[in-house]
């Protein structure tokens, strides 16, 4: 055991070969490294592979009761002051080890066929690669200082992938966004280091922990001074986890390729601030105050996050605001001192979150030869409908990623979910009915997401292609790839509800050519016309959706309760049991079957019921609904007619406008520092520069009258001299 743990440090640094390799093929043979640039996703994978291998197996000695393990050596040695590196293995970073390289392989299998017409293909893969490299780093830090080291690195890496097409301005500025928004947290985080490195001489968590265990206790230290500091670590963890309120950068950050939301903005980066927390919340948990305040940062993201997606018509930004939601269900655990709860439900969200998140990117994958190679187009849910008929698997797989992070059992998130929302209610009512309300939202936004996508008709027009016409111009996509020649727009096949039945009445006349996306059909004028449907991706993108399935159907089975006579035993818990031995937890533990049924009852009905709602409203049934009135029937009378339709009004308002935060952010702070430059820039060259050239323009004028009075004539300066005199001793002498 100690001979393995001792070569744990190869886990980060097991994908930088091919860094370095495709960094300098590029530079040296750039064109022989284009030509085979497909060859480098598999030693990407490969190597990921290694290092997952090498998790798993440090995890299975965590199980088996291994204990922390923690190497150092020594950088910078001055006197009393001593750097060090080094890393450590106990099982919150087996957790997360296991996390980061089994979504990580399985992304960047995606993303080989994914990305695989786009010029910037290496690009992209030593960028994602770099990114897996700097967050195994992050999780095996044995410091602070080393954390804060990778987790700029995170940043960078998340800088440039959000902003991967950054010809498109739209791009850019969210990645521009991304980087201010978590400057602020960033500064936060390294001022909270300096503070508590000023308090304790040391940036070892050790010595951190002494200030819980022994100074606060026996009054050795200023409160107030520790408060402060542990509320700027905080605040590193609300911008990298997209909390309240500096949650505004992740929506934005869907402009990025769907693999790097999945990776990045749904399983490791966004899980960074998690990790934060759970590492130093034996400090937090000695700070009564700042525990309270987490428990309710995390309460308002999750109710947030959940209003926010109800209205949202882009599938990427409605998971990602789903995404902020889920992360403020895991803050909220933590900071009730629920570690085990948030831990589970950071696991299973990641798997279901990066289900969903892949299974976005085949339906965009097949909606782009419809709508063109635009994400305003391809990721608009208004735009799809339909589409289980066509992408079958797709729609299996997002089908039971929803389900999960609805809260259904037996799912994975059923497990987790049911255990945060039972610790809530234990801690305060008040935190237990805002999290059980925002189970109903999340369970009914989340199916919105799935019936506007798949269920119901397709509501696009097929873009055609004529075999009798000819553009003169090519369709070009986002990463440069000719889509075809001869696109005839002046033909479509309207998919509205008349479109529909003239298109199942004529199924029979349409020939479909297997392999490609690619249909024809005669029309009346015995025109042959051809159209392009929905069709699924290749297997290389379909393999990485069937494990995040069976990852979704079983991992929850490691949070399953069993009785004993001991009490509550999961997995889970004799996993986490060496890293959380110095605090108890708020939760009971030694719940019943009773007890957990009666909680399970609960937490379904209200998952079943925001299903039923979102069915009701954007399912199949919704024209039954519609005909028969129910709505009006209910509200009958002007007034609460008027009322209900005002409230639907503004609830819809709110959230797609952003909960206007954004445009408060707007216009408080860009607009406001542009005025107040624009005043320093009035001011500069008004008064500072006014002064000094109003200087130089008196001298210039003075100097101009003078030159005329000195002509060379010596009589002159005496006549003058004495003229001076004159004036001078008369105001003297009076």
């Amino acid at each position: 055991m100690e001979h393995t743990y001792q070569y744990a440090w190869v886990i980060p640094l097991l994908p930088l070969p091919v860094i370095m390799s495709m960094g300098f093929g590029l530079f040296l043979i750039p064109t022989a490294t284009k030509n085979l640039r497909r060859i480098w996703a598999f030693p990407s994978v490969l190597l990921l592979s290694i290092a997952m291998v090498f998790s798993f197996h440090l995890s299975i000695q965590q199980i088996n009761g291994s204990s922390i393990y923690q190497y150092l050596w020594s950088w910078t040695v001055n006197n009393d002051f001593s750097l060090e590196f080094g890393y450590l293995i106990d099982p919150l970073t087996s957790i997360m080890l296991i996390l980061i390289t089994t979504v990580g392989i399985l992304v960047l299998i995606y993303s080989d066929d994914y990305m695989s017409h786009d010029e910037g293909y290496l690009r992209f893969f030593v960028y994602i690669s770099f990114f897996n490299t700097s967050m195994l780093g992050l999780v095996t830090s044995s410091n602070l200082i080393q954390i804060y080291f990778f987790w700029e690195l995170v940043g960078m890496c998340s800088y440039l992938l959000i902003g991967f097409w950054f010809t498109r301005p739209i791009a850019a500025s969210a990645c521009q966004k991304a980087f201010v928004t978590n400057r602020v947290g960033d500064f936060g985080l390294l001022l909270g280091i300096l503070g508590f490195f000023w308090i304790t001489g040391s940036l070892e968590f050790r010595d951190l922990f002494k200030i819980a265990n022994n100074w606060i206790p026996n009054n050795e230290i200023n409160s107030l001074l520790t408060i402060l500091c542990a509320f700027l670590l905080f605040l590193g963890a609300v911008a990298k986890s997209a909390q309240f309120p500096l949650h505004v950068w992740l929506p934005d950050a869907m402009e990025g390729p769907t693999p790097i939301s999945a990776l990045i903005h749904a399983a490791t980066m966004v899980a960074a601030g998690i990790f934060l927390i759970a590492r130093l919340l034996p400090l937090f948990i000695s700070l009564p105050l700042i525990m309270s305040f987490i428990s309710l940062i995390g309460t308002l993201t999750l109710f947030l996050g959940a209003t926010l997606a109800l209205a949202q018509r882009d599938i990427k930004r409605s998971l990602a605001y789903s995404t902020m939601s889920q992360l403020g269900y895991m803050m909220l655990a933590l900071g009730i001192g629920s570690y085990q709860a948030a831990l589970f439900h950071l696991i299973t969200h990641a798997y279901s979150k990066a289900l969903l998140f892949l299974g976005s990117g085949s339906v965009i994958h097949s909606m782009e030869p419809l709508v063109g190679y635009s994400p305003d187009k391809s990721q608009n849910m208004v735009l799809m409908g339909g589409l289980r008929k066509y992408i079958p698997i797709t729609r299996t797989c997002f089908l039971w990623g929803t389900l999960s992070l609805c809260g259904i059992p037996p799912l994975a998130c059923f497990w987790s979910k049911d255990e945060i929302l039972s610790n809530s209610w234990l801690y305060s009512p008040f935190f237990g009915i805002i999290a059980s309300f925002t189970a109903g939202l999340t369970a009914f936004y989340m199916f919105r997401i799935y019936l506007l996508t798949f269920d119901g008709y397709l509501r696009v027009h097929f873009q055609n292609y004529s075999s009798t016409k000819e553009d003169s111009l090519y369709s070009i996509s986002l990463w440069g790839k000719r889509i075809s020649k001869g696109v005839n727009r002046d033909f479509v096949l309207s998919t509205a509800k008349s479109g529909v039945s003239f298109f199942s009445q004529n199924l029979s006349k349409i020939h479909v050519n297997t392999g490609n996306s690619i249909g024809s059909f005669s029309t009346s004028l015995g025109i042959k016309n051809t159209f392009v449907y929905p069709h699924e991706p290749g297997n290389t993108m379909l393999f990485p959706l069937l494990i995040l399935l069976l990852c979704t159907l079983f991992i929850g089975s490691i949070g399953i309760h069993f009785d004993n006579e001991i009490g509550e035993l999961t997995i889970l818990s004799k996993w986490l049991t060496p890293s959380i031995n110095f605090f108890q937890e708020s939760s009971n533990s030694s719940i019943n079957s009773y007890e957990f049924i009666t909680n399970a009852i609960s937490s379904v009905s209200l998952a079943i019921f925001g299903l039923f709602i979102a069915y009701m409203f954007y399912g199949s049934a919704y024209s039954f609904f519609q005909n028969l009135d129910l709505i009006n029937s209910f509200v009958k009378g002007g007034p609460k007619k008027y009322f209900f339709h005002q409230l639907k009004k503004k609830i819809y308002s709110w959230s797609y406008n952003r909960g206007y935060i954004d445009i408060f952010y707007t216009r408080t702070f860009t607009l406001g520092i542009r005025g107040l430059t624009e005043l320093t820039q009035f001011f500069d060259k008004g008064v500072i520069d006014g002064i000094t050239n109003g200087v130089g323009l008196a001298s210039f004028c003075i100097g101009e009258e003078i030159k005329y009075v000195g002509g060379g004539r010596i009589s002159s300066y005496l006549f003058f001299f004495l003229c001076y005199v004159s004036v001078f001793l008369f105001f003297f002498l009076s």
